[in-house]
């Protein structure tokens, strides 16, 4: 097949090159219109009571979204100033689509105990399509941003995602702009030419354009959160650098035995192209975990990164190779064998080491990489609010604010507590009774909704407790609950409960590849074990940073308690997929040397040798792109971003380096075993590239 792909893409490049450029055109041109259909919508998952309640409530009593403006830094008893705002607060009444403006200086708790600061709250009317309502917010907020003050603010409600949106764009192009120079500067490092250097950007401008394009489509018949516009052209971005690199080595190691670029090509895509293939599918793979949970995002961003990951696989078996043969007979070869041994030696020092003293390299690293990990113990997750974005952000300003001049809890989205038609007055009583302040109103149709305030965040634990205890005093009442905190609840239970499912189907597909791969039983099982303390110590320190507060300034961040919900899942799913990554990398190199000499010990030494440069530029590579999407300073995607860059370092060093060839040499001959009749299985469904010059005679049995 892959043998078929490349003479495929090497008979007509033109029309190759020309199929793809129509494809960045699409991509960069229709693909960028995901921007303006971004969501902030993370936490609901269908079927829950929370959902379920928000929907009862939407068709019994619909109501508007609503945006919220602060004016501060200035006494609002000012004669002018609150000429102005009434005057603003007139015009915003006028506006399409808004149902309300309360007057802030006759509505009570509207202006701050201080006298710098008031609040506007402009609810809009309920049933608008997007357009309308995205028409009535520019409106209102234009209007609102006019008042002359030091600081006036607008956020909140359906705002507040349109200007994440805007960030995430502005994001997007900062890394682009900071990682795509850095990473044409390492790769003119690791191959001393331009032209060898540019091929990767190439099919990494293909991956972003694929991402762009992926999300637009998705966005058709779903919500796409904030988040995946950065994570999607990250991984798209990184991984195209990945596969891009890998070919090219390999191509600049045929074309040392061959003048014959057409042909170096063929024999990159039958050797090189097949660990590209089973990378992008164990990558994918991975991915498929978040299938599992019923949550519209993760399904959403599972399905969105898996298709940027294919796109990138596919760049390098077809466009890359269409490439290499218009313009590869002008990249020089490797080094001769000499100097190739001599750049591998340090590897292959590091390989033996590790193999000598297994015993000693296991007892250090393994408890060094699971004090790491500990404090994934005590991990929480939340909603999050807008001190996750960066402080000179609108939505953060006005957050700041707030807290400035206003008691804690202004403003924090209440526990929504759903009284059907049925439920007796004594239960709504002690529900009533619970927090002080609680609101009432009633339902057509009969039943009630009760409002709750909590002391603390919209999201945190005195809130989650609320929903708790609502909800365990309710009996057999027809009471729901819905909101922030009880979305939360319900999404923390949705993990808890897929969690398994999802690992089992991750695992179960991993191991079926890696079995195809290698025809072993055993290896598999070691990547998995390996790879998962090397993911435990990433999340680890995300959690001690992000969450306990440790070195956050650093990044530009500061310790928020709790990791953004959207954080733990998608670290664990895509850092698992990327060192599935460089284990196949090295695996491929593993077992070519294994089938040509036949030495057990050897082949972990040569193998090692010679992947161990392509997965350490691949693993930098990829931190460089992972550590631009980090300075943009949204919360979310800096605590995304270290756990992949961490997580990316330690496999690729520690672990491929250390743990890898101390394993091996632990289980010796035994790491390549498989019992009989799935030898036979593999023998004869494996798939294995086309090496024609391996001799035979010398294959180990049981492979």
């Amino acid at each position: 097949m892959l043998t078929a792909l490349a003479r495929t893409a090497t008979r007509r490049p033109p029309t190759v090159m020309l199929l793809w450029g129509l494809f960045l055109l699409l991509g960069f041109g229709l693909g960028t219109g995901v921007f303006a259909r971004l969501s902030d919508n993370v936490p609901e998952v269908p079927g829950t009571e929370s959902e379920s309640a928000a929907r009862y409530l939407d068709e019994l009593d619909p109501a508007g979204s609503s945006i919220t403006g602060v004016v501060a830094g200035t006494p609002v008893a000012d004669a002018g100033l609150r000429a102005e705002v009434e005057r603003a607060v007139a015009d915003v009444r006028k506006v399409a689509g808004v149902a309300a403006v309360p007057d802030p200086y006759a509505t009570p708790g509207m202006i701050a105990e201080d006298g710098h600061a008031l609040i506007v709250p402009v609810t809009l009317e309920g049933g608008l399509d997007d357009d309308a309502e995205e028409r009535t917010l520019d409106a209102a907020a234009e209007r609102i941003r006019e008042i002359d003050a030091p600081d006036v603010h607008v956020s909140g409600g359906p705002l507040l995602g349109l200007q994440m949106g805007e960030r995430a764009a502005q994001d997007v192009k900062n890394a682009e702009l900071i990682s795509l120079p850095v990473v044409l500067a390492l790769l003119l490092v690791v191959f001393g030419g331009l032209r060898s250097a540019l091929l990767p950007l190439v099919v990494a401008v293909s991956g972003i354009a694929g991402a762009f394009l992926a999300l637009f489509l998705f966005s058709e018949v779903t919500d796409i959160s904030v988040y995946a516009i950065q994570v999607t052209t990250m991984l798209g971005l990184g991984l195209a650098v990945d596969y891009a690199l890998l070919m090219l080595v390999r191509f600049r190691e045929e074309r040392r035995t061959t003048e014959d670029v057409v042909e170096a090509v063929h024999r990159t895509v039958a050797a090189a192209g097949r660990t590209v293939l089973f990378s992008g599918l164990t990558v994918a793979v991975s991915l498929t975990g978040l299938l599992v949970f019923p949550s519209v995002f993760l399904r959403s961003m599972g399905l969105a990164v898996a298709a940027v990951v294919v796109i990138d696989m596919l760049a390098a078996l077809t466009l890359l190779p269409a490439l290499l043969a218009r313009f590869g007979g002008r990249i020089p070869p490797a080094k001769s064998p000499g100097n190739g041994e001599e750049e591998g030696r340090f590897f292959a020092r590091v390989a033996r080491f590790a193999a000598r003293r297994k015993v000693a390299v296991l007892a250090v690293v393994v408890p060094v990489l699971l004090v790491l990990a500990l404090p994934v113990a005590g991990m929480s997750i939340v909603v999050g609010d807008a001190r996750q974005l960066p402080a000179d952000s609108e939505a953060r300003q006005l957050q700041d604010t707030v807290a400035a001049h206003f008691p804690p809890g202004t403003g924090v989205s209440p526990v929504v507590v759903v009284a059907k038609p049925g439920t007796d007055a004594a239960t709504t009583d002690r529900i009533r009774a619970l927090a002080p302040g609680a609101t009432t109103r009633e339902l057509p149709g009969g039943g009630a909704v009760i409002e709750i305030r909590p002391p603390g965040e919209a999201d945190g634990a005195e809130a989650t407790a609320l929903v708790e205890r609502v909800r365990e005093m309710r009996g057999d009442a027809p009471v729901e609950v819905t909101g922030t905190a009880a979305r939360l609840v319900d999404f923390r239970q949705m993990l808890a409960e897929r969690a398994p499912w999802a690992a089992l189907t991750v695992l179960a597909g991993i191991v079926l590849l890696l079995f195809a791969f290698t025809g072993s039983v055993l290896l598999p099982l070691r990547t998995v074990v390996t790879t998962l303390l090397s993911l435990a110590a990433a999340l680890g320190v995300v959690v001690w940073v992000f969450q306990d507060g440790h070195l956050a300034g650093l990044l530009g961040a500061e310790g928020l308690g709790a990791l953004s919900l959207t954080a733990p899942p998608l670290i664990v799913a895509i850092a698992f997929g990327l060192a599935m990554d460089y284990e196949l990398f090295i695996l491929a190199r593993m077992r070519e040397a294994r089938l040509r000499s036949g030495d057990d010990r050897e082949a972990v030494v040569t193998g090692l040798s010679r992947s161990g440069r392509v997965v350490t530029c691949a693993a930098l590579l990829l931190a460089v792109v992972f550590a631009a999407f980090m300075t943009g300073g949204f919360s979310p995607i800096l605590q995304i971003g270290l756990g992949l860059t961490l997580a990316v370092l330690i496999d690729a060093t520690v672990v491929r380096m250390l743990l890898v060839p101390a394993t091996m040499a632990l289980l010796g001959r035994h790491a390549w075993w498989a019992p009989a009749p799935l030898r036979r299985v593999h023998d004869r469904f494996g798939v294995r590239e086309e090496q024609t010059e391996l001799p035979r005679e010398k294959v180990p049995s049981g492979v």
